[in-house]
């Protein structure tokens, strides 16, 4: 998810400003619908093994850091919900500048939270390995 969410927020989202407001409510309804089933998945797998993780932490690496993941991902989902579910659903009505303003910039909150995540995720394979 980190590489997706990095594409989106410094290619994808920006590019939504240049779409056009004829066409924009369409594309973006079409961009909503798309996007679901790319991260949808994604997303409840996530969910599901960071829970897991959590359940069941790899050895050497003890419970916290699963915990600790799997309360990025549930800030990730509050932002998600939050946040850009919102203001996905604004511009679904046309391109207003602000709410488009805002979505690229509360994105930045989901992007650092899935980096962090990739970084804990290559801590607890180091840890897994290790054991």
């Amino acid at each position: 998810m980190t590489g997706l969410i990095w594409f989106v927020q410094v290619v994808h989202y920006p590019l939504k400003a240049f779409v056009g407001s004829p066409h924009f409510s369409a594309y973006h309804e079409a961009h909503k619908n798309r996007t679901a089933w790319v991260v949808g998945p994604p997303m409840l797998i996530e969910a599901g093994s960071a829970l897991w993780l959590t359940i069941d932490p790899p050895g050497g690496a003890g419970r916290f850091y699963p915990i600790v993941g799997l309360t990025l991902l549930a800030l990730i989902w509050i932002s998600t919900a939050r946040f850009s579910i919102r203001y996905h659903n604004i511009l679904s009505h046309g391109f207003d500048a602000s709410s488009h303003q805002l979505l690229v910039r509360t994105n930045w909150i989901r992007t650092i939270l899935w980096t962090i995540r990739s970084f804990l995720a290559l801590f607890l394979l180091h840890s897994a390995h290790g054991s």
